[in-house]
């Protein structure tokens, strides 16, 4: 037997699909754009979590945090650091986010691109 969803379960999930609707029809561009800058400041500081990224990204990229996030883990460039901070957002009220650093695989990157940038100019030279 199937169960029927309330009115206020509909509702939500209505709700839900909208935005996740919303976050695919942005572009793969924006997204990317979006993982590129949280490497960066990966690169740049030793730990760091979502509040961090969203006082340095416009507002339009706060969506996608979670899921770059997710995917820079999963492909192991960040690791966890095994520290969780409240999170400043306010609808969430204080929710504990997870604290983040490059990998080694994350540090590797950073240095084989270091070395690339510099590699032209060190050419001309």
């Amino acid at each position: 037997m199937t169960r029927h969803l309330s009115p206020a379960e509909r509702l939500a999930s209505a709700e839900k699909d909208l935005l996740l609707e919303n976050l695919a029809d942005q572009s793969s561009w924006d997204r990317y754009l979006v993982e590129q800058a949280a490497f960066h400041y990966g690169t740049r500081v030793d730990e760091f979590s979502a509040n961090d990224l969203r006082d340095v990204l416009p507002e339009m990229a706060h969506g996608f945090l979670g899921a770059v996030i997710n995917s820079l883990r999963t492909a192991g460039v960040i690791e966890h650091t095994g520290r969780v901070v409240p999170s400043t957002l306010a609808n969430t009220h204080g929710h504990r986010i997870s604290v983040w650093r490059l990998s080694v695989k994350g540090l590797v990157i950073a240095e084989q691109r270091r070395r690339a940038r510099r590699a032209p100019t060190e050419a001309a030279a």
